[in-house]
């Protein structure tokens, strides 16, 4: 047995050197570099760990006291590295907060340095100038309209009733005589308000701050804008007083609808000056500065009277005033006052704000601007308009409609550019071009007349093709053999397209550029049927030279512009009139457009005891319906359509325009001396003479007897085609065919 467990355990020879030192060498599986992800024991592992183990069991255990040392010193080396430890965390915390605070101060530092250097230079800020004021007058003197910035007269604080300042001062800023332009627990009750709501319902700026934002920056809302206003809020502080800076702020904050300032709100909304103002109009006037144009009380009534309540609880919460009081305010500002401009004559200081830059350049002062705009014809145009669409509109499909009047001599006496201008600014009597229509045709007459036609020429109505285009007349009825007279009164399409052709469509724009007309016109055959797009107030323009003589006019609103101080910056000269029509041509262009009015499209036109001419039109596919019509006294062209150019519901000059214009025209006239039409037959034996002198004829017309003369009939005389001018003008005096 014993051979055998020898022989078992086989020889074991004797090893020297190196190979017997490292004979009882063992790596333990600590001493291992582990590889990544092998979690898992190799081959081997279990069978050298129970060998490790058996070799622990040969060796004989440390005595008792010797362990016991052993451990403690051991769990006292641990508490050590733990100490030590955990002092290191606390110096490496230390160390970085101190270094992202020093960084953190850095960026600060210069996030302000940077939201400074885009400021201008502190020393050469200074207190801007009021935007200018543009102030509208009519013909009487009475404000019309204000544009640019409505600035009332700065108020003095000490001016101002004690509970106005204290109104801003209880909702915009508690604090404000207390801090130095910013005030930090603001800022931090505004953001822990809006961390809350989670969004932007409450500010921390001050009225310093605002002021500083009025004055000299935009109204982004972006960081470095609030910086910036923050560093101008500080030096406002320090360049003025807490009084001087609220007076500041009293006169030049935004109270909506065009008003800067306390003095300026108070009159567009209260009528009054902001030195009388109630508590309950001071407080509304307060609330106004959170969001003017959303609670402006002209627009939103009930928000400016909820918000007016709000403040009103600041005050007495501030005991700025008493509780009763705040009781006794609320629901109390009257707001009756209609916003000055108000309307339709919006449409005329628009146009008078594009050409104000032509006639006084850059405006960088307060004026006022003197106009021909009569108030009363303005609001008698703006109802007639208002009133007829509003009955009619959805009848004929027609949304939009304008109206020119003015004096024979250019003067605008009125005008409205679209039934409502708060929905639309769009200027339909200045800006817009439309097609004319059958209103462009006493272009064409006048061209023939000129070309040696009368009124009782002869031409044929019958049907027409021109290289495939076939005009017709609205009523698709041809007359044979008409008079011009006939022809135009009747607005007879191939007779106009004959004439124009006749006398050439170049010359037939000729005459009318010559008129007034200063957009392009085509000159083609379809010319003589308005084809080519013209604005109301040149079209009317250019009718006024059959109402004055045939002289040539510019029309124009303005007459003179001053300085608040009474500096005349501009004043209108009389112009140079041109004769643009002779006197006999205008005489003879008058009595045919009579006709239109007396037995013509225009039959509804009349207006008591005038003299009345003019002439219709309407468009293709009835997309535009016109009327041009004139006295001595006013010359006024209407129009009605749509803004999309769509068609209207046949919708013609004769119909809506015509009863626009009677309504406008008769109460125009109310209270007028009777005038008759340059060169015409109202006025008895003198103005027959005046046309018998105008009209060259190869002998003196016979004298004619005194009264006045017999009304035209209805229907045209048709004398025979060789009459001729002289044959034309012994009818007219005598009556002859009639």
């Amino acid at each position: 047995m014993a051979w055998r467990r020898k022989k078992k355990g086989g020889r074991k020879e004797p090893l020297f050197g190196l190979a017997a030192a490292l004979a009882d060498l063992r790596p333990d599986p600590k001493d291992r570099i582990p590889d990544a992800g092998d979690d898992k024991p190799k081959k081997g592992t279990a069978k050298r760990k129970a060998e490790r183990v058996e070799d622990e069991e040969d060796d004989d255990p440390p005595p008792p006291r010797e362990r016991k040392a052993r451990d403690n010193q051991s769990r006292s080396g641990s508490k050590r590295r733990s100490k030590s430890r955990s002092g290191l965390s606390l110096t490496r915390l230390f160390y970085w907060g101190a270094v992202l605070g020093l960084w953190g101060v850095i960026a600060v530092v210069g996030v302000v340095v940077w939201a400074g250097a885009h400021l201008p230079p502190i020393q050469s800020l200074e207190i801007p100038k009021r935007p200018p004021t543009i102030e509208i007058v009519g013909i009487d003197g009475s404000v019309l309209a204000q544009r640019g910035e409505m600035a009332g007269a700065n108020v003095p604080l000490k001016e101002l009733p004690s509970y106005l300042p204290k109104a801003f001062i209880a909702i915009e800023d508690r604090r404000f005589y207390t801090h130095h332009g910013v005030d930090p627990t603001g800022i931090l009750r505004a953001a822990v308000t809006n961390l809350l709501h989670r969004g932007v319902s409450q500010g921390g700026s001050t009225l310093t701050q605002q002021l500083a934002k009025n004055l000299f920056l935009t109204q982004e809302r972006t960081m470095a804008r609030k910086l910036q206003e923050a560093e101008l809020a500080i030096w406002l502080e320090r360049k003025y007083s807490k009084n001087e800076i609220l007076e500041l702020y009293l006169n030049r904050v935004y109270f909506g609808s065009g008003a800067y300032g306390v003095e300026a709100a108070a009159q567009r909304y209260f009528g009054k000056s902001a030195r009388n103002v109630t508590v309950a109009e001071a407080a509304m006037l307060a609330g106004l500065v959170k969001s003017p144009s959303r609670l402006a009380p002209n627009r939103n009534p009930e928000g400016a009277e909820a918000r007016a309540k709000t403040v009103l609880a600041a005050m007495a919460d501030a005991k700025f005033i008493t509780q009763s009081q705040a009781q006794a305010s609320i629901g109390h500002p009257e707001i009756a006052v209609k916003p000055a401009g108000a309307g339709t004559i919006n449409y005329v200081a628009d146009w008078i704000g594009e050409v104000l830059d032509d006639l006084v350049g850059q405006i960088d002062q307060s004026i006022v601007v003197q106009t021909t705009i009569d108030p009363k014809l303005q609001s008698v145009a703006e109802a007639a308009i208002i009133d007829e669409l509003a009955a009619k509109s959805v009848r004929f499909n027609v949304s939009q409609g304008a109206l020119v009047a003015m004096s024979p001599d250019g003067a605008v006496r009125a005008l409205v550019g679209g039934r409502n201008y708060s929905e639309s600014q769009y200027n339909r009597a200045v800006t817009a071009r439309r097609q004319p229509g059958s209103a462009f045709k006493p272009f064409v007459y006048l061209t023939a007349v000129e070309a040696g036609l009368t009124p009782d020429t002869m031409r044929r109505d019958a049907p027409l093709d021109i290289k495939g285009w076939k005009p017709e007349n609205y009523t698709h009825e041809y007359f044979g053999a008409v008079t011009l007279t006939q022809a135009l009164a009747m607005s007879l399409n191939t007779v106009a397209v004959r004439l124009g052709l006749e006398v050439g469509p170049a010359n037939v724009v000729r005459t009318a550029h010559r008129l007034g007309i200063s957009s392009k016109l085509e000159p083609n055959a379809s010319i003589a049927l308005g084809t080519s797009e013209v604005s109301v107030l040149e079209l009317v323009g250019a009718y006024a030279p059959f109402a004055n003589g045939g002289l040539s006019v510019t029309p124009h609103v303005v007459t003179r512009i001053k300085t608040l101080e009474g500096k005349v910056l501009y004043m209108r000269q009389p112009e140079e009139t041109n004769q643009v029509i002779e006197p006999r041509n205008v005489a003879m262009m008058n009595a045919m457009m009579q006709e239109t009015l007396i037995s013509g499209t225009a039959k509804k036109a009349e207006i008591p005891g005038w003299q009345a001419a003019g002439k219709t039109g309407t468009s293709q596919d009835f997309r535009d319906a016109w009327f041009i019509g004139y006295t001595a006294n006013l010359v006024t062209g209407v129009w009605l359509g749509n803004d999309d150019n769509s068609p209207t519901k046949k919708a013609t000059g004769g119909g809506l325009p015509v009863e626009v214009w009677t309504r406008f025209m008769r109460a125009a006239h109310q209270g007028v001396a009777v005038a008759g039409l340059p060169n015409s037959q109202i006025g008895g034996a003198a103005t027959l003479a005046q046309i018998a002198a105008q009209i060259s004829a190869p002998t003196p017309p016979p004298p004619v007897q005194a009264g006045p003369p017999p009304r035209p009939s209805r229907a045209p005389a048709r004398p025979e085609p060789a009459a001729g001018l002289d044959g034309w003008l012994m009818d007219r005096l005598f009556g002859g065919g009639r």
